[in-house]
């Protein structure tokens, strides 16, 4: 068996962007010191203890484990991945917050199961496309099937409710559709399809269409729906060129909501500035370039859209989440991969990872 650094260049890209991140993620918990029942140690074990340390025994076993097990087996993944998400809605098992039941309660700390549904969904449409690649011009064989693939998943997320890692899965699994070599006809359904449903969510939950309203006018409510853009903005101009210094940050105490979740970028680039979110930013893009490359030299269709879905999906939640901060697009509420709190978002993005290598040492010759 090849060692596990079949691919130099990614795995030094997953070691960098995962000490950054930890490095990040402290500097920015730092600014709970300033706020009542904060436990600045506890988080930073649990995100170095429990999202790292299982999170590298997760990507060691995701890159050592067989491919081809993994595709025989890859409904039964993607339902144990189903079943465990729906967990949340059992009582004294699931944990509400913030309005949304989302999480597992194991005590001392929290997992949200649907980041391991990623997971599995992505393996599912990966090994449900590549026998079928010739055949998704068939709307009977190919985009009915889909599409009640994916409203599964969208249906047990959008029950929590978590609707910004619906959109996410869609659109992932949009894309991995197309690149398979499913009709443009198909794609233009899909995606009409997608904006169709978004405005029915957004009509019938008030506050999607409020985060949509203000991101239209992010200036009105400023100290309440618009409070956390317009924090985020002010910490991100306040970095300028070269920052405040890490560490040196003054919005993540007691200004910006979540400064070791959501808004972590914000925090970052008010320490380190332009010079240090660009660099942020390329790291992310060479990683999942990095990644496309390898699916590109993968030796089989179930293996090329394997690393190609994962490649994607980390490239675009952490696009999503920068854009969000930035003003360009209303507020999601997903995680930076590798930064923010949440050692299941850890775990889940090292394991993503474990399968990208796991693809680079059986590329074909």
């Amino acid at each position: 068996m090849k060692s596990i650094s079949s691919d130099r260049i990614f795995v030094l890209l997953v070691v960098i962007i995962t000490l950054a991140g930890l490095a990040i993620f402290s500097s920015a918990a730092l600014g709970l010191l300033a706020r009542e029942n904060s436990s600045i140690s506890k988080d930073i074990l649990l995100q170095a203890g429990f999202g790292l340390g299982f999170g590298l025994f997760a990507f060691l076993a995701a890159r050592m484990v067989p491919l081809s097990w993994i595709r025989r087996r890859a409904l039964a993944i993607y339902g144990a991945t189903l079943l465990f998400t729906a967990m949340v809605f059992v009582p004294g098992i699931g944990f509400h917050s913030g309005g949304a039941t989302r999480w597992i309660n194991l005590g001392i700390t929290t997992i949200q199961p649907a980041e391991f549904l990623k997971i599995g969904c992505v393996i599912a449409l990966a090994a449900w496309l590549a026998p079928r690649a010739r055949q998704l011009a068939n709307m009977k064989k190919g985009l009915l099937p889909f599409s009640l693939l994916l409203a599964v998943s969208a249906a047990v997320l959008l029950a929590q409710p978590n609707t910004s890692t619906t959109m996410l899965l869609v659109a992932t699994g949009l894309t991995m559709y197309f690149v398979a070599g499913a009709p443009l006809r198909d794609f233009g359904i899909l995606l009409f399809g997608a904006i169709v449903g978004f405005g029915i969510v957004a009509l019938a939950r008030p506050y999607v269409m409020q985060r949509v309203l203000t991101f239209l006018h992010p200036s009105d409510n400023a100290l309440s729906s618009g409070y956390q853009i317009q924090q985020s903005l002010i910490a991100v101009g306040s970095g300028g060129v070269f920052g405040r210094g890490f560490g040196q940050s003054v919005e993540k105490f007691n200004y910006l909501p979540e400064p070791d979740g959501d808004s972590v970028f914000a925090v970052f680039a008010e320490e380190t500035g332009f010079v240090g979110s660009v660099i942020l930013v390329l790291l992310f893009l060479v990683l999942a370039a990095r990644g496309i490359v390898i699916s590109g030299n993968a030796r089989d269709m179930f293996e090329a859209l394997v690393a190609f879905g994962f490649s994607f999906l980390i490239m675009l939640q952490a696009l999503i989440n920068i854009g969000a901060m930035l003003g360009i697009i209303p507020l999601t509420g997903l995680p930076l991969p590798f930064v923010s709190h949440g050692g299941t978002a850890l775990m889940a993005a090292l394991i993503m990872c474990g399968f990208i290598l796991n693809v680079a040492a059986h590329k074909s010759a």
